[in-house]
C-alpha cells in the first residue's frame, strides 16, 4: 500500500506539472488514497473523515479571513492606483545610482512583494516600470527581467501568504506558540529571509558582472523610460499599501505599541481598505466600484487560495489513510537531517518543475510539519523552510507566471531569464535553510 500511495503522489505532482487543475488533482488523489486506505487497509481515516478535513479548512477562522481580506485589499490598491504610486516612489531613486541598479532592483521588488503578495502581480506592476528604465540605462533586456524576477519571492514573509497563517495554526495546535498569529511566524522568518534576499541580490550582481550584461552593456540607442520620470508621486497614496503592514508590525508582540489581539491581520487589511475607499472618493472614483473590487479580490482569494488549501488537506488525509504519512514520519525520525533536507528540497524542486511550489509545500505542511517535534525541530522551522523553498524554487522556474510576464515585457526567452536567477536562488535556499535551523 505504501508503494501504491507513493505512486499516486508522484502521479499527482506530474499532473500538476502538466498544468492540470491543481485543486481537482489534489482532491481526487486524496479521495483515491482514502478509499484504498479505508477499504483495503481498514484505516481509521475514512472518506467522511477526509471530507471533513476539506470542509474544516473552508471555514478555518485563522486562515480564511486573513486570505480573503488581504486579496481584497490588494485589488482595491490596484484600482485606486495606490500601488503605482508606491512602486514609482521606490524605484525612482534607484535610477540615480547606476552601479547599484541590479541588486537594488532585486531588493526593491522583494520588499514590494511583501506588501503586495502576488508574484505575478508584482512582476507586472514593477516590470512595466523598471524593465524600460533598466534598458534605458543600457542593461541587457534579459538581465533587466532577471533582476525583477529574482525579487518575486518576498511574499514568503507576507502576512497575506497562505502558508504563514497555516504554519501559525499548526504551531498553535502543537502548543508551540501562544496564538495562531501569522506575525509570530513571520518574525522568525524575517532575518533569514532578509539575509537570503541580500544573497540573491549580490549573487545576481556577480552573475551580471561576469556576463557583462549590466549598465552600459548595450551600445545601441534605446528609448528612454520617460513615463517613470514624468510620473508625479503622491506620497500619501504611496503610503496606503504599506499601512496594514505598518500596523501589524507595531501591534506585534515584539513591538507592542498597539494591542495585538485587536489589530489582527484582517482588521489591519480592512483599515487599509477603508483608507483606500477614501482615496477613491478623493480621486473622484466610484466608491461602489472600489467596494466591488474588494469583494472580487476576496472571492478570488477564497477560490484560488482557500479551496487549494482545502484540497491539500484532503490530499494529506489520503496520505495518512493509506499509511504513507506514517512511513515518511518513521523515516524522518531515523534521521533529523533527512527531515531538514526534505523540507527544503521537495517543495523547491516541485516549484522549479511546475512553476509553483504551493501544492508541494501545502501537502508537506499538512502531512509532515505537525510531527516536527519528532524530528527535533519546531513546527515554525520545518513549515517555514518548506514554504520558503517553494517560493525560491518558483523564482528560477522558466514556466512561472511571473517570469512569463517579465519575459514578455523585455522581449526575451523565459528560459534565459531563469538561467540567470538559478545560481543566486540556489545559494539563497542553502543560506536561508541553514539560518532557519540555526538562528
Amino acid at each position: 500500500m505504501i508503494w501504491i500511495g507513493l505512486g499516486i503522489v508522484l502521479i499527482t505532482f506530474w499532473l500538476i506539472y502538466k498544468n492540470y487543475e491543481s485543486r481537482l488533482v489534489l482532491a481526487l488523489s486524496g479521495i483515491a488514497m482514502t478509499v484504498i486506505g479505508q477499504y483495503v487497509c481498514g484505516s481509521s481515516t475514512t472518506l467522511p473523515v477526509a471530507i471533513q478535513a476539506f470542509t474544516k479548512t473552508l471555514v478555518n477562522g485563522g486562515l480564511v479571513p486573513v486570505i480573503v481580506t488581504v486579496m481584497g485589499f490588494g485589488y482595491v490598491m490596484t484600482y485606486t492606483k495606490c500601488s503605482d504610486h508606491l512602486v514609482n516612489a521606490m524605484v525612482r531613486p534607484l535610477m540615480r545610482v547606476p552601479k547599484l541598479v541590479i541588486p537594488g532592483t532585486v531588493i526593491i521588488t522583494w520588499i514590494l512583494n511583501i506588501i503586495l503578495p502576488s508574484a505575478a502581480g508584482i512582476a507586472a506592476a514593477v516590470g512595466v516600470l523598471l524593465i524600460p528604465a533598466l534598458i534605458a540605462l543600457r542593461v541587457r533586456p534579459v538581465m533587466a527581467a532577471a533582476a525583477v524576477f529574482a525579487g518575486t519571492w518576498g511574499s514568503v514573509v507576507s502576512p497575506g501568504l497562505m502558508f504563514n497563517p497555516q504554519v501559525a495554526t499548526i504551531a498553535f495546535n502543537a502548543k508551540e506558540i501562544p496564538a495562531p498569529d501569522a506575525m509570530i511566524v513571520i518574525m522568525q522568518e524575517a532575518l533569514p529571509c532578509a539575509i537570503g534576499a541580500l544573497v540573491v541580490a549580490i549573487a545576481l550582481a556577480v552573475v551580471c558582472m561576469f556576463a557583462k550584461e549590466g549598465v552600459g552593456s548595450v551600445k545601441e540607442d534605446v528609448a528612454q523610460a520617460e513615463s517613470l520620470k514624468e510620473f508625479k508621486v503622491n506620497w500619501a497614496m504611496a503610503f496606503v499599501p504599506v499601512l496594514p503592514l505598518f500596523l501589524l508590525v507595531i501591534a506585534s508582540k515584539q513591538v507592542g505599541w498597539l494591542p495585538t489581539k485587536t489589530f489582527s491581520v484582517p482588521v489591519c487589511m480592512l483599515i487599509g481598505t477603508a483608507v483606500g475607499l477614501i482615496v477613491a472618493i478623493c480621486n473622484k472614483q466610484k466608491v461602489g466600484d472600489a467596494s466591488k473590487k474588494f469583494c472580487r479580490g476576496a472571492g478570488d482569494g477564497f477560490c484560488d487560495v482557500v479551496v487549494l488549501m482545502a484540497a491539500a488537506s484532503l490530499f494529506a488525509a489520503g496520505m495518512k489513510s493509506i499509511g504513507l504519512t506514517g512511513s515518511l514520519v518513521d523515516i524522518m525520525k531515523g534521521s533529523q537531517s533527512t527531515a531538514m533536507i526534505a523540507a527544503a528540497v521537495g517543495p523547491f524542486v516541485m516549484a522549479v518543475i511546475a512553476g509553483s511550489g504551493n501544492a508541494a509545500a501545502l501537502a508537506f505542511n499538512e502531512a509532515i510539519t505537525p510531527h516536527a517535534a519528532d524530528f527535533g525541530m519546531t513546527v515554525v522551522q520545518l513549515g517555514s523552510v518548506a514554504q520558503i523553498a517553494g517560493g525560491l524554487g518558483r523564482t528560477m522556474s522558466p514556466i512561472a507566471g511571473g517570469v512569463i510576464i517579465l519575459a514578455g515585457i523585455a522581449g526575451v526567452n523565459p528560459i534565459e531569464v531563469a538561467k540567470r536567477t538559478a545560481i543566486p536562488v540556489i545559494l539563497a535556499l542553502i543560506v536561508v535553510t541553514v539560518c532557519m535551523y540555526t538562528l
